[in-house]
């Protein structure tokens, strides 16, 4: 009986209960799960190389036997190479291949003499032996003893997966190439039909897609005609046909989740009232930008409205988000309801507590801050002021969504630097200006972010978000210089922050630690003690990392405002928030550590005054080619956007975000950079789809046919 959909993948030729153990880790339970596991790359195995005939320099493809081979240990450590000779499988040729495999101890004792496989790699010149053409950890796959006739391995354009714990590439081609066999030769294809109709004849495709089925089948064994460098750019029509099926479905969930937004009952704040005006325009310290007049009015707007607003509020560091959320928030105040704002770290809390203290104190707004460092009798306080309603700006961290905190009417929630918050962070926070009774207002939503996004990633993680954009920094502001330097130069860099603070200026000096582990606080503490004993030993040089204590932290920082500390050696904890606009003066050691995004935000603390600032990068002598373009697009660009887009590209959107647990945001085959005009085709389609009275039905259909795994997936960009 041909295996169904649904069916598990233990039932599966080849498959059995411990290899369904391992699939099932990634996520594969099922046939349909099994047929998205979809491949990475393709090599074309209709053509291969000939050894006599490999230019050294060139990627090759060669059916290939082994002569020899045997493992080469070290003395010292558990390293060992494997030294591999193979010549052409078939009739004996002129010719040997010598491969190196670092960490190779477990092909020892695996391969024979005669043993046919497929290498795949770039073949060089051995340093040692000139004579020798050699591959290094080329990739390998083994064949059986039938490898020239065995379909799915040689004499075609071959799938190669990621391996799933003991499952080779090899082994999955197998299980999914029999999967597919026992396959119906229909499947169910829900997109709609007017909609593929009319995808024809875009531009974007330009003719009828593959079915479900065919595209499927396509993609995991493509037809021979296929061109290998459209496989393995992802541009093939079975391919294209999958990617848009993925995207649509995302989007049609984005579409679904604003629509649900926008029918729920929100607050309509009054918002034109004179007396509300002439509160905002005390708020502000200085004449605002364009941008920010009209990022104000986009809030505004969605104030007024009955409906809850949901909106993300973009802007480079330094372009003046927190005065116009703090201005939202002196609205919702005006109207007699409380603003909770939720940040990622304890220093950036206080920072926002502090500035709303400073902004609110001549409209005497109660500004309280609500921190997991807080003692014990201050913090019960402070939730019986929340509680009671005379708190009426509360800042906090992750303890503001405790269980023991209770609001008396809250209406505005903001959450500073979304991505570091898990959904569930968000969705508690906002729950608790709804209550427990059925049909209570929902609180207005939002959600700031430093790190600018890329619109194809707002897109996907804020698709159901309304976007607004502070594109102008404020007048004064004097751009940062950025340079990048080697460890060999220290000295003349520390000679430069010492005449900076002889100028009266002050100093951050960032120092590596990534992980806050006691080995590198430790190092950190030494370097300190180094700099101040030797670099700098009459000037006073402070110390700041995440394990202090929060009194500690907050009274090394208010030190540093004050400008008691001239020299801040700190570990990341200042990436964000931190503004004390006499620093002029950023020295990055080892920044080839940090990623593009930290790096900008690690400037961002300078260059908020008038006066000229710098940013020195020091990198050892040699970086990776990687580091240094980070480092070159450093010192290239100050624009957050320039420098989010290439972060992007070099990191991918999982990391991006700072976790791999996005993967590719969920994808198993679209890809939000690499398939832009995807992104924005399918946006579009599900969209109008959901938004046409019309079409409920079809909504209702591929809702239904969705099922609980895209619905799960569509969390991924819930705010509420």
């Amino acid at each position: 009986m041909a295996p169904g959909l649904s069916d598990e993948v233990k039932y599966l030729k080849g498959v059995g209960p411990q290899r369904a153990v391992m699939l099932a880790q990634r996520g594969i339970q099922c046939v349909e799960d099994l047929l998205y596991y979809l491949p990475f790359r393709y090599e074309d195995r209709t053509q291969f190389s000939k050894i006599r005939e490999i230019q050294p320099g060139g990627t090759h493809t060669i059916l290939a036997e082994v002569v020899s081979g045997g493992l080469v240990r070290f003395a010292r450590g558990r390293n060992a190479i494997y030294h591999l000779a193979v010549r052409d499988a078939g009739p004996v040729q002129p010719g040997l291949l010598h491969c190196r495999f670092f960490h190779g101890g477990y092909l020892e004792g695996k391969l024979k003499t005669g043993q046919r496989m497929v290498l795949h790699g770039k073949a060089d010149i051995d340093p040692y032996r000139p004579t020798r053409i050699e591959m290094i950890n080329p990739q390998m796959e083994l064949l059986s003893g039938d490898g020239a006739t065995d379909s799915t391995e040689v004499g075609r354009i071959v799938p190669i997966y990621e391996a799933i714990g003991g499952m080779s590439s090899r082994t999955l081609r197998r299980v999914i190439y029999g999967a597919l066999q026992g396959l119906d030769a229909t499947l169910p294809d829900p997109l709609p039909k007017s909609m593929l109709e009319r995808l024809w004849n875009t531009p974007a495709f330009s003719g009828r897609l593959p079915s479900k089925r065919d595209a499927i089948a396509q993609t995991h064994f493509p037809p021979p005609q296929e061109d290998l460098e459209t496989l393995n750019a992802f541009r093939s029509r079975a391919q294209q046909r999958l990617i848009l099926e993925e995207f649509f479905y995302y989007q049609l969930g984005l579409a679904l989740q604003r629509q649900k937004t926008r029918r729920e009952t929100g607050i309509a704040f009054r918002v034109r009232e004179d007396r509300i005006r002439e509160a905002v325009k005390r708020v502000l310290p200085f004449k605002p930008t364009g941008a920010q007049k009209r990022v104000l009015g986009e809030i505004a707007a969605d104030m007024e409205r009955p409906a809850p607003m949901h909106r993300l509020l973009q802007g480079d560091v330094g372009s003046g988000k927190t005065i116009v959320a703090l201005e939202a928030a002196t609205i919702a105040i005006e109207n007699g309801y409380q603003t909770a704002l939720m940040a990622p770290t304890e220093i950036l809390a206080v920072q926002h507590y502090l500035s709303a203290r400073r902004v609110y104190a001549r409209a005497g707004y109660r500004v309280e801050l609500l921190i997991s460092g807080l003692p014990a009798r201050e913090k019960k306080a402070a939730r019986e002021r929340v509680a009671k309603g005379t708190a009426q700006f509360i800042v906090g961290t992750h303890a503001v969504i405790e269980e023991a905190v209770k609001f008396a009417r809250l209406g505005l929630v903001i959450v500073d630097e979304q991505h570091r918050f898990g959904v569930m962070q968000r969705k508690q926070l906002i729950e608790k200006g709804v209550g427990r009774e059925k049909g209570q207002p929902h609180p207005d939503v939002l959600v700031m972010t430093a790190t600018p996004i890329p619109r194809t990633l707002s897109l996907t993680m804020y698709g159901d978000l309304d976007v607004s954009v502070i594109d102008e920094l404020p007048p004064g502001r004097t751009p940062i210089e950025t340079r990048v330097t080697t460890e060999h130069h220290l000295p003349g860099v520390w000679e430069f922050v010492r005449s900076e603070v002889a100028r009266g200026r002050q100093a951050y000096v960032i120092y590596p630690v990534i992980e806050e582990s006691k080995q590198e606080l430790k190092a950190a503490t030494a370097e300190y003690e180094r700099l101040s004993k030797q670099a700098w030993p009459r000037l006073r040089v402070g110390l700041l990392h995440g394990r202090m204590r929060s009194e500690e932290k907050e009274d090394v920082m208010e030190r540093f405002r004050k400008g008691e500390i001239q020299i801040l050696v700190s570990t990341t904890v200042i990436e964000v928030g931190v503004d004390v606009p006499n620093a002029t003066v950023m020295v990055v050691e080892h920044a080839e550590r940090f990623g593009l995004a930290q790096l900008h935000q690690l400037r961002g603390r300078i260059g908020r005054g008038s006066e000229k600032s710098h940013c020195i990068l020091v990198s050892p002598k040699k970086p990776t080619e990687e580091a240094k373009r980070r480092l070159d697009t450093m010192a290239e660009t100050t624009d957050g956007f320039k420098i989010a887009e290439m972060d992007l590209q070099l990191r991918g959107p999982g990391e991006f975000f700072g976790t791999r647990q996005h993967g590719e945001l969920g994808f198993q085959v679209a890809s939000p950079l690499r398939d832009k005009e995807l992104l924005e085709l399918a946006r579009r389609e599900a969209f109008a789809l959901v938004e046409n009275p019309r079409e409920e039905s079809e909504v209702k259909r591929l809702v239904a046919y969705l099922g609980p795994k895209w619905q799960r997936r569509y969390q991924l960009a819930r705010v509420g």
